[in-house]
């Protein structure tokens, strides 16, 4: 049995971090205390004591408990436990304990909503990813959603000194712990308690004469906090604070972000999230953000990990310490606004591509002035349909080059 399912809390006072769902007087150990329990969904990172807390509250409710995996969980496994319903084993009420339910399909959710409606079966579900995303509204609606967040290293710490008090009882030696060891570990696993205790249990697998030294804590802590799902919440959050620091002005944020994407090797999102940040966030404050983003993309690319990080650097703090504007952007939504709206008209007449005026047509002629036959290579004309011929999509932004731009621009139309 790994050394995380040894010392598993099988009281809520002992669950480690939660205090603000399980903190005396908090909503969920009010509602396990009182022994009346709802359909329940938890939500959060792996690690940080769903499971746990399912359990307890089995032992509790004197409910018969079954647990399914999402991922490996069929209909006939479903369909089995509603039949245990009316056993002797089951005079309590069934509690379903369903682990990542979002690997369920829409039919295998579907089949439990009878179920967990009327009371025969209790749902606790958990899932790693947002469950207003991956959980049916059907589902959803019937369930109080508790939120479990992810471990400090000082909520931690306990656990890893009760792991290695237990790990050298039961390997039956007296282990020299060097100072730090504990706090490194607590702070390397990325708020995982499960993690954490599989790493003290290699410190003790794999220490000589029991001394568990700092530096081998580092060595098999190494890179633990970087892995990550790459379809999942944590991917796109931080993909979001990557963005969001560029955006921000913050090169130092945007500099970390970008290590932890790379330490998890994970070259193109970064290179993508970069071109597009370029667009985006700088757009025509600097046009050609965009084209060194593009070269030092495409020069990463070239080289691959860690050389990558070289020139990946360089465009972080570029875009970063860039101005700023979002002018393109808003033209481009306010345009697409109209055209999906169905605001479209017809092409004004002197800009179509036509040579021949048939009989119906009131005005023969296209008429359409070539802007390069006039000064500053512009003439007033009217481009878009009648119906948006005042519509305007683009605003200057305030900042040196779209200023300059602006100036320009009223400069050639006073000269009508």
């Amino acid at each position: 049995m790994p050394l995380a399912d040894k010392i598993r809390p099988t009281e809520l006072d002992q669950v480690y971090g939660q205090s603000h769902i399980l903190g005396e007087g908090k909503p969920l150990k009010n509602i396990i205390q009182r022994g009346n329990i709802p359909n329940m969904i938890f939500y959060g990172p792996s690690g940080v004591g769903k499971t746990t807390v399912a359990n307890i509250i089995a032992q509790k409710s004197n409910m018969e408990l079954y647990k399914l995996n999402g991922t490996s969980a069929s209909t006939a496994d479903i369909k089995e436990i509603i039949a245990s319903r009316f056993t002797l084993s089951a005079s309590n009420g069934i509690l379903l304990y369903l682990d990542e339910i979002q690997y369920l399909n829409k039919k295998q959710q579907q089949s439990l909503l009878e179920y967990i409606e009327n009371g025969d079966i209790t749902l606790i579900a958990s899932t790693t990813e947002n469950p207003y995303f991956y959980i049916y509204n059907a589902i959803l609606s019937r369930c109080t959603v508790f939120e479990f967040k992810s471990l400090t290293p000082e909520e931690i710490i306990p656990a890893v000194k009760r792991g290695f008090q237990l790990a050298g009882e039961e390997a039956e030696i007296k282990l020299d712990i060097e100072d730090g060891v504990c706090e490194h570990i607590a702070k390397g696993c990325g708020g995982d308690v499960r993690k954490s205790l599989n790493t003290v249990e290699l410190c003790v697998l794999s220490a000589n004469d029991g001394k568990i030294t700092l530096e081998l804590a580092k060595e098999l802590t190494q890179r633990s906090n970087m892995r990550y799902d790459k379809d999942g919440d944590q991917h796109y959050d931080l993909l979001s604070a990557f963005q969001k620091s560029i955006r921000g002005s913050d090169e130092n944020a945007a500099l970390h972000y970008m290590a932890r994407l790379l330490e998890a090797g994970d070259l193109p999102s970064v290179c993508r999230r970069l071109l597009v940040t370029a667009a985006e966030d700088i757009g025509l404050a600097y046009p050609n953000g965009i084209v060194v983003a593009k070269a030092c993309v495409d020069t990463a690319l070239q080289l691959g990990l860690p050389e990558a990080s070289i020139p990946l650097s360089e465009a972080v703090i570029l875009l970063a310490t860039s101005p700023k504007s979002n002018s393109a952007v808003i033209a481009r939504d306010k345009a697409f606004e109209d055209v999906q709206k169905g605001i479209t008209g017809d092409f004004p007449r002197h800009l179509q591509n036509k040579h021949y005026d048939g009989e119906g047509n009131a005005v023969k002629g296209q008429h359409y002035l070539y802007p390069h036959n006039f000064p500053n290579h512009y003439v007033e004309q009217q481009y878009l349909p009648d119906e948006l011929k005042d519509r305007v999509y683009y605003t200057f932004g305030d900042n040196k080059l779209e200023r300059a731009a602006k100036e320009y621009r009223e400069k050639i139309k006073n000269q009508f």
